[in-house]
């Protein structure tokens, strides 16, 4: 299954969009026009992605995935309410993303014979340098 993109989940009307005063840039208009947008998602009644992509998201969107299971996200990083709307859509879109994808589980390894051969061979000519400088400077005096 391919993944689902903002622009689908907005259409299906699972992401709420607000407005705010955003308290960054915005010269004089910052405190007259709502410039900032947080978007919400409820990603628990959400049927756009399976559930083990919405465990994943819930786990990669820490702080942002609150008790109710609403994904939110403030994006107020320009000047235009537009711009900070695909801002907030572009960053769920990567978190989408993200979460899509299943990681690999990990498989331990162990060194092959070689490789400890070889260590241990490097630790012994190691040591045996350090040896004859150690006796090396005993001569000295």
């Amino acid at each position: 299954m391919k993944p689902v993109s903002p622009d689908a989940l907005l259409r299906a009307g699972e992401i709420e969009l607000e407005f705010f005063r955003s308290p960054g840039p915005g010269g004089q208009n910052v405190n007259k026009v709502s410039t900032g947008v947080r978007l919400r998602w409820d990603l628990d009644r959400s049927e756009a992605v399976p559930d083990a992509v919405k465990a994943r998201l819930a786990r990669k969107a820490g702080k942002r995935y609150n008790r109710r299971g609403i994904l939110v996200i403030e994006a107020r990083r320009f000047r235009t309410q537009e711009r900070n709307r695909e801002d907030a859509l572009h960053r769920l879109g990567v978190l989408i993303l993200k979460a899509w994808d299943e990681p690999k589980p990990r498989r331990p390894t162990m060194p092959t014979a070689a490789a400890k051969r070889r260590r241990l061979e490097d630790k012994k000519r190691r040591a045996i340098l350090k040896e004859r400088r150690a006796h090396a400077d005993e001569s000295v005096d």
